[in-house]
């Protein structure tokens, strides 16, 4: 499954490491996480890795392959 994790404001490259198995593109003020998402334990570790981190989860949907 694919995925993208839309995230407000635009995260520094330091962040962005935190999510090696994701790519991103920043615009309009977010930064879109996307890749391939292994099942519902990684989508849910993301989640709860974006969260510690303190970043402000504005959209995820399942996108086709």
């Amino acid at each position: 499954m694919r995925y993208e994790i839309r995230v407000d404001g635009l995260m520094s490259e330091t962040l962005t490491k935190a999510f090696p198995e994701l790519d991103h593109v920043k615009m309009s003020g977010q930064t879109v996480l996307f890749g391939r998402i292994i099942d519902e334990a990684h989508l849910y570790g993301l989640l709860h890795r974006c969260q510690s981190l303190g970043l402000r989860v504005v959209e995820m949907r399942q996108v086709p392959e």
